[in-house]
């Protein structure tokens, strides 16, 4: 399949969403950055360092689902709060209650037209699809429905397991790889025949723990290195670096 730049075993393919399919890191880091600057300064003070929103979006909140991120990225700061649950609202001082904060402005921001789609994966989605293999999206976040709907994207794909999916069947995100596995499954082929496309360090983790026939890592950030050692097969700034021409 050199025309996919894939291996001729491969049958499926699994993509993430945001810095693979869509532009949305952009908007989730600004979402995020609006979120935890606002909590850091009403807990720390106003000398509160703030959130950097390509450091620290990297390292502690991008791949991960909504409550790991803020679990994750107070935590570097020592800051432990309660769980609080699902439905608390955005200005309670619980992990639940920061995190619907944050998509509370990440769909302000989606309904304000702040997404956009890579066109070099949109063609090689449409390569993909002419050539017969089978299509998932996988991704942390619950409103991916709403933002492939945002970018007429959804019809590529097979498959959706998200945050709401992977909420409802028990599927921890990554960097488990779990939900890459469910969608395998629900598509109907073994995980050493799909292939995962994914940006974040915690995706290559994912693809290498569930033993996934080829791992491509999409380096949009100048993190290759880091995207190899995490476990990529390959690393292109692009799709279109694949292939995918028709």
């Amino acid at each position: 399949m050199s025309e996919l730049g894939l291996p001729d075993t491969i049958l499926a393919c699994l993509f993430d969403l945001d810095r693979v399919v869509t532009k949305t890191a952009v908007v989730h880091a600004a979402a995020w950055k609006e979120t935890f600057d606002a909590f850091l300064r009403a807990y720390e003070g106003e000398g509160a360092r703030p959130f950097d929103a390509v450091a620290d979006y990297d390292e502690y909140v991008d791949g991960r689902p909504r409550a790991d991120g803020v679990r994750t990225f107070l935590a570097s700061r020592g800051i432990h709060l309660p769980e609080g649950a699902p439905d608390d609202p955005p200005d309670a001082r619980t992990v639940h209650g920061v995190g619907n904060r944050k998509n509370d402005l990440l769909l302000a921001k989606i309904r304000t037209g702040g997404v956009e789609a890579y066109e070099g994966t949109l063609r090689y989605l449409e390569a993909v699809r002419a050539h017969g293999l089978r299509t998932a999206i996988v991704s942390s976040s619950a409103n991916c429905r709403d933002v492939l709907r945002a970018v007429g994207a959804e019809h590529f794909f097979d498959v959706r397991v998200d945050g709401l999916v992977a909420a409802e069947r028990g599927l921890p995100g990554k960097p488990h790889p779990d939900t890459f596995l469910a969608a395998a499954r629900d598509l109907g082929v073994e995980a050493g025949r799909a292939a995962v496309f994914e940006d974040a360090l915690a995706g290559m983790d994912a693809g290498r723990a569930g033993r996934f026939g080829y791992v491509v890592g999409i380096d949009r950030v100048g993190q290759a290195d880091a995207l190899h050692a995490h476990g990529a097969d390959v690393v292109v700034a692009d799709l279109a670096e694949l292939g995918g021409k028709r």
